[in-house]
């Protein structure tokens, strides 16, 4: 793997290494935490009194600003990242998602645009790949002939934009480069907390316990699980929608259901400069959730904007998939079993249509909260 750096990394002048972790002794120079063994960890590498000081990072701690991403961007593209050639090709593909992602930046009016790193990456990965790890914002998908999309009953405009905008094969190439070494801690310019992870334009979160099943029991958060109110923000501005949730959750989980929080979350990419305080509060509001219920739960949280044809925003089926194909323990889901429950169902009075559509899209059955907890 990687040697010790000494007069030979002088003499070729190295700015970057990235290898698995050999022991888990390192901490990250940026977060502090330990970076597990086997873990990807990627260094800096800069000259110092004659010599070379190098110092080892969690990858989306350190690509999480403009300038690291273009420089490792560019260490890639001119095969100067000392280590790349021998990760698993799987990582190779998600080290450089991991750096468009990080690259991108945001333009006064909120807006993202382009940075340096982000049109290297379209370069050397493709235009598919850069446009579906950098959040989906781009309207410049190409249509594939074969692409069907259902347009449910009541959905409004920017859920139709939604579904016709989506692109399952720029989905599939962000999803074929998942590793679990580069799931980020942040997501942009946001902390995550503990335990929580970022893939593309997803968090999500794992309580203690969780354990993969054929049968998922899937809900949407706001109006179905939790009484919230969008004019308030904070961990503890929500209540329990109906005084049944505990107790139907709990008996789902002793019938062999796999509890899964399937939600919509766009504040988080449109406060651009609240985005902490949207990631805390949505992240706060799902784990008091679960301590309330006390049963173990799987939660995904989509930042996309509406009508972006993001991937991962419902009515879109992004977080289902990455559920079915990487985060559920390899256990192959039986939607006959399965189902979800969300309160988006088109009916007059609705703010949208995006639970039924979302169910519609990955084939569940599909009920109102009312029909489950009251």
């Amino acid at each position: 793997m990687l040697q010790a750096w000494g007069r030979s990394a002088v003499a070729m002048a190295l700015k970057h290494a990235v290898e698995y972790a050999k022991s888990d002794r390192a901490d990250c120079k940026l977060c502090g935490h330990k970076i597990a063994k086997g873990a990807l960890r990627l260094a800096s590498i800069a000259p110092v009194k004659g010599y070379y000081n190098t110092k080892w990072h969690h990858p989306d701690c350190y690509l999480n600003t403009d300038s690291n991403a273009a420089a490792v961007a560019s260490d890639v593209d001119a095969n100067k990242l000392v280590g790349f050639p021998a990760l698993k090709p799987s990582d190779q593909a998600a080290l450089k998602a991991l750096a468009a992602r990080a690259g991108v930046q945001e333009t006064p009016d909120g807006e993202p645009s382009e940075s340096r790193s982000t049109k290297n990456m379209k370069d050397s990965l493709g235009f598919a790949l850069a446009v579906s790890v950098s959040g989906g914002t781009s309207q410049t998908h190409t249509e594939s002939p074969d692409r069907k999309r259902k347009v449910s009953p009541g959905m409004n405009q920017s859920e139709k934009e939604q579904v016709l905008r989506y692109d399952p094969n720029l989905w599939e190439t962000t999803l074929n480069a998942f590793s679990p070494s580069i799931l980020a801690n942040s997501y942009m310019s946001a902390k995550l907390p503990r335990g929580w992870k970022a893939f593309s334009s997803v968090i999500f979160y794992e309580a203690d316990g969780l354990q993969p099943s054929e049968k998922i029991a899937a809900f949407d958060f706001d109006g179905c699980l939790a009484n919230t109110d969008v004019r308030r923000s904070g961990a503890e501005a929500w209540k329990l929608m109906y005084p049944s949730i505990p107790k139907k959750l709990q008996d789902y989980h002793k019938d062999g259901f796999k509890l899964v929080i399937f939600s919509n979350e766009s504040n988080i990419e449109r406060w651009t400069k609240s985005r902490q305080k949207a990631v805390d509060s949505k992240c706060g509001r799902v784990e008091a959730f679960l301590n309330l219920v006390k049963v173990p739960m799987q939660a995904f949280i989509s930042c996309g904007k509406e009508g972006s044809g993001d991937a991962c925003r419902k009515p879109s089926p992004g977080m289902w998939h990455l559920l079915e194909r990487h985060l559920n323990g390899g256990v192959p889901i039986d939607k006959e079993r399965s189902f979800y429950v969300g309160d988006a169902a088109g009916r007059q009075g609705d703010h949208s249509a995006a639970d039924i559509g979302f169910a519609q899209a990955v084939n569940l059955k599909f009920y109102v909260p009312e029909d489950v907890f009251k």
